[in-house]
């Protein structure tokens, strides 16, 4: 039975602002919670959805965090229902993402790059942004593919942050 499910954004996906999240959920009520977070500041808030009576209804909503203080790279988005006995967390779902905007200023998107042999991460910061010296912006925006910037393999797909 899918009580709630995050269905957008994706684990680690790379996310700008606003953060768009979409799923399917049920809640006391039909009111849902939200939180985008970092463990130093968030952006909370609730929902409603379906027809209050228990039954799953489709969600997307979209979570300005404008102004809000991160200090890390790796956001963490829940979605979850309040307990009609004492108010606890109940039927949580998190996500980790990747937060654009800390990487790249001005973050706008991502280009995707295909690693093939002969590639480095200073070479394709290079071809990327025109700064070899850059390669480290690429390994923070795919901690879940790169553990070490000094091995990459063929055939990894690699997310590029993009700033305007």
């Amino acid at each position: 039975m899918i009580v709630n499910e995050i269905q957008q954004p994706r684990p680690f996906d790379l996310v700008g602002n606003p953060v768009l999240i979409g799923g399917v959920g049920t809640g006391f009520e039909a009111t849902l919670q939200y939180r985008v977070h970092d463990g130093h500041d968030e952006r909370a808030g609730f929902f409603n959805l379906g027809g209050g009576t228990g039954e799953h209804g489709q969600f997307q909503l979209s979570v300005d965090l404008t102004g809000a203080a991160f200090q890390l790279d790796r956001l963490f988005v829940e979605i979850y229902e309040e307990s009609a006995n004492d108010g606890s967390e109940i039927n949580k779902v998190i996500v980790p993402v990747i937060y654009g905007p800390r990487i790249v200023p001005s973050y706008i998107g991502y280009r995707l790059h295909r690693v093939k042999r002969g590639d480095t991460l200073a070479a394709i910061a290079r071809d990327n942004y025109g700064d070899a010296s850059r390669f480290n912006d690429i390994a923070r925006a795919n901690p879940d593919i790169i553990s070490d910037p000094n091995r990459i393999f063929v055939g990894q797909l690699l997310k590029v942050p993009i700033g305007a």
